[in-house]
């Protein structure tokens, strides 16, 4: 077995993980063009597979995927949950080799997970994390895909927060933005057990009585709407937190995709038509990372 040290060392300690450092020229994906070219390349594989399925079939009968679906859930909820453990693991440990700095700047760590001193650098262990987790968007977007071959249905929602999300975590390596470290932590926290509770269903489990992904989607925007309220204050009580341009600009785009959540919400539980047209599978399809 894997002993906690061993473990230690793969999630922090490894010097591709210590030495990582954020380039456009050695970064793969790091580039504008790339995130453009891909966020504009995956709307259209999305639109043009909606389209070909209408034309190639007439009936909008779900086309079966087999175990692909509950593969796919599985595969998520093992990375999301490897990355909850490597940027959890590699925070503890950049906390304790630079809180000897942090206390010229009395910074806390609980600061530091909230605001990034001015003048941090994409570099180092929980970048590498966060450079995992923005990677991670691109596999997070196959459901899309699978969602409109099961479902016969292509969700204007999916698209802009696939494509959204994608260009958020560029954003922040790109800024090194403050509040991405905690932001981690709890979207790959929710993932590990949503994308777990869609294997469990998958493979014939009993599911839950209420909407599971649902409710889960919304604390997750809750926690991020709270946390967010604290990157403001703090922003203002130090002085200044690294890279708070992006993080007004991600949290405008986070409140869009909030809007859109609590519309859908709102409607699933009034019972409107909207809602019946759901039916059962509508609370998968709310989250949809």
């Amino acid at each position: 077995m894997i002993s906690i040290h061993s473990l230690r060392y793969y999630l922090s300690e490894h010097p591709s993980i210590v030495g990582f450092r954020w380039s456009h020229a050695q970064s793969w994906g790091s580039t504008w063009s790339f995130l453009f070219s891909s966020i504009a390349l995956y709307i259209a594989a999305a639109v043009l597979l909606h389209v070909l399925l209408l034309l190639l079939f007439r009936h909008r009968r779900p086309i079966p995927l087999g175990p692909l679906p509950a593969f796919h859930s599985l595969s998520m909820a093992l990375i999301s949950a490897t990355i909850f453990a490597g940027i959890l693991v590699s925070s503890a440990a950049e906390i304790h080799d630079t809180r000897w700095l942090w206390r010229r700047s009395r910074t806390t760590p609980f600061q530091w997970l909230f605001c990034f001193p001015l003048g941090t650098r994409p570099s180092g262990r929980v970048f590498f994390w966060s450079y995992v987790y923005y990677l991670s968007r691109f596999l997070h977007a196959l459901r899309t895909f699978t969602a409109i071959l099961r479902y016969r249905k292509l969700s204007f929602f999916k698209l802009f927060n696939q494509s959204i999300l994608i260009f958020m975590s560029f954003l922040w390596l790109e800024f090194s933005q403050s509040f991405q470290v905690l932001a981690i932590l709890l979207t790959t926290l929710v993932y590990s057990i949503v994308y777990g509770y869609r294997f469990w269903t998958a493979i014939g489990l009993p599911s839950a009585c209420f909407p599971f992904d649902v409710n889960c989607q919304m604390v997750l925007l809750g926690c991020n709407l709270v946390c967010h309220i604290g990157v403001l204050l703090l922003h203002y009580i130090k002085g200044g937190c690294n890279g708070i341009g992006a993080w007004v600009f991600n949290s405008v785009l986070n409140g869009a995709i909030l809007f859109l959540a609590l519309n859908f919400y709102v409607k699933m539980y009034l019972g409107r038509k909207a809602a019946a047209r759901v039916g059962a599978g509508g609370d998968r399809r709310l989250v949809d990372e």
